[in-house]
């Protein structure tokens, strides 16, 4: 089995982009064997001292506009609870200076599901989080709980609440029925591989996180068919900041003090995230060129 060099750049490109982490135990055989072979004819390239840009973290407020989400014992509206805590955390992200940041929606507009999915992937995201405080028909569970993709939900609780979020895009006109997001086509398996594990990854940065400052969800990390997860190439978490038909948790959701708790344990499980990326990206990166 033979590589071009073309598509050996693009695995060594992805190893820089911050996107997720590629290892050499991921690749079949036959084609570590060939990424390994040297290539005589391509030429290095030389970045000088260009600064690499820093990776992009799209966050995504859930609902919005004419889909407000759950509403609260007291009238709270899911969609402004949302918006509000993405607006900390990307507040925050952008002080440190090491990522840049862009939300879905930055105003109380509606987005269908795969619209959402598209922008992140049209702008070349490193990382997706989707951020919601949904309800449930029993009114006693509460906590922060984190999700991730899977064809079959972790349980029936789950399930359910993908069927919801799912079901926002009931708002969507019939100009949106069957419009596909666009997905990277190249080594689509291999990719596909290297999100759910990037995505698994960060869900647990997250879970840890949270489980130092606020109440959790008994089993706090779950998986379940989420529509807005469904890029093939960006790790993508959806993140539970509490349940609005719990009223505890509704009314901490409504104070900036614990919408800013929040955002605080979600900056340090996206610095965790990318500390341990560029960590294993430099030693791959280096490893391949070696061989």
């Amino acid at each position: 089995m033979t590589v071009s060099p073309i598509t050996r750049r693009m695995l060594l490109g992805r190893l820089g982009s911050g996107a997720g982490v590629v290892g050499t135990f991921l690749l079949p055989p036959a084609l570590h064997e060939a990424m390994a072979a040297p290539h005589h004819h391509v030429r290095p390239q030389h970045t000088g001292t260009a600064k690499p840009r820093a990776p992009l973290v799209m966050l995504d407020p859930g609902h919005g506009g004419k889909d407000p989400g759950a509403i609260g014992i007291s009238g709270t509206y899911e969609k402004h609870v949302s918006l509000s805590a993405a607006a900390e955390l990307k507040r925050l992200l952008e002080a440190g200076g090491h990522y840049r940041v862009a939300m879905t929606r930055a105003r109380d507009v509606f987005i269908p599901l795969e619209e959402r999915v598209a922008k992140a992937q049209s702008a070349g995201a490193a990382l997706f989080v989707s951020m919601h405080a949904d309800a449930l028909n029993d009114h006693a569970v509460r906590g922060a709980s984190v999700y991730t993709l899977s064809a079959t939900a972790s349980d029936a609780q789950t399930a359910a609440l993908a069927q919801r979020e799912n079901s926002a895009d009931r708002f969507v006109g019939r100009t949106y029925q069957g419009v596909s997001p666009q997905v990277q086509r190249i080594l689509a398996s291999l990719v596909r591989r290297e999100t759910r594990i990037g995505s698994a990854r960060i869900a647990g940065d997250l879970v840890h996180q949270f489980d130092r400052d606020l109440p959790m969800l008994d089993r706090p990390e779950r998986h379940a068919g989420f529509v807005v997860l469904q890029a093939a190439d960006i790790p993508s978490v959806l993140v539970e900041m509490g349940f609005m038909s719990n009223p505890r948790d509704e009314a901490a959701l409504r104070q900036a003090s614990h919408r800013r708790l929040i955002a605080i344990a979600m900056k340090r499980a996206v610095d965790g995230y990318f500390a341990a990326t560029a960590h294993m990206s430099a030693t791959l990166h280096g490893e391949w060129m070696a061989g």
